[in-house]
Parts: C-alpha cells; sequence; structure tokens
C-alpha cells in the first residue's frame, strides 16, 4: 500500500513539474509588438521562432531578412521563422527556463538568457552578457 502511495505521489509531482515546464508553450507578443515569438519543444529543449511581424515587408516590398547578421552568408534568410530562442531548460527549483540564448537580429549579436512567468501571460526574457546581473529584461505577452 506504502508503495502505490509513492508511485501515485510521484506521478502527480512530475505531472505538476511536466506542466510547469509546458507553460511557455504558445506564442508570445513582444515587449515592443514588433513581433510575435512562437515558443515550442524540440527534443527535451525549448526554442522560439518569429511567427509574424507587424511590418513583414522592407522598404523595397520584400520580406525582411537577417541583414545585421555577423556571418555574412546568413543575411539573406527571412527574419519570419528565425529561431531566435534556443536550447533553454526547464529548472523546477527555480520556475524557470535557462541556459538558453536569444538571439537580436536588429543588432545580430546573441545573449545568454533566462525566462520566467509572471502570472499566466506575461513571460520576462531576461538577455546578458557573462551573468544575468548585466543584462536586460523585457516582457512579453502571451498571444490568445
Amino acid at each position: 500500500m506504502r508503495t502505490l502511495l509513492v508511485a501515485v505521489v510521484v506521478l502527480f509531482t512530475t505531472s505538476i513539474f511536466a506542466q510547469n515546464a509546458g507553460a511557455v508553450l504558445g506564442k508570445w507578443k513582444t515587449e515592443n509588438g514588433k513581433s510575435h515569438v512562437e515558443i515550442y519543444k524540440k527534443g527535451g529543449e525549448y526554442y522560439g521562432k518569429i511567427v509574424w511581424l507587424k511590418e513583414p515587408l522592407n522598404e523595397e516590398g520584400k520580406p525582411k531578412v537577417d541583414k545585421n547578421n555577423p556571418e555574412e552568408d546568413m543575411r539573406s534568410r527571412p527574419l519570419k521563422g528565425l529561431e531566435l530562442l534556443r536550447e533553454f531548460e526547464y529548472d523546477a527549483d527555480d520556475e524557470m527556463w535557462e541556459d538558453g540564448e536569444i538571439y537580436d537580429p536588429e543588432s545580430g549579436d546573441t545573449y545568454s538568457c533566462e525566462m520566467s512567468l509572471e502570472g499566466d501571460n506575461k513571460l520576462k526574457v531576461r538577455g546578458y552578457l557573462g551573468i544575468s546581473l548585466l543584462g536586460r529584461t523585457t516582457v512579453w505577452t502571451r498571444v490568445e
């Protein structure tokens, strides 16, 4: 009986952690409102790509591209569909998605990043160089 109780508690606890880890999944509007990012799970990690742009076309009427990328051969790839969040892992103790990277197509820079939920519909995204104290946080809003 005791073994069955322990198994039920472990199963229940595991499903709660899995539920919390998956709470980040979905579409998010960036703080500046210029884009929507869809966060999804690939393997055991979390990723995010641009799925909507407020202004999808450049001044020539063509789809915007990753023109500020430091790698010249990447500058022609479209911004829509661009994977800008990579390799996040969920830390149940801290209730955060950590050890990931965020790419900023406006600057062409990549930063270490961590994310945490503030309620159900706000996602705090913190990019930083080196240590988290030396960074910047933006708040994204869930897109229903």
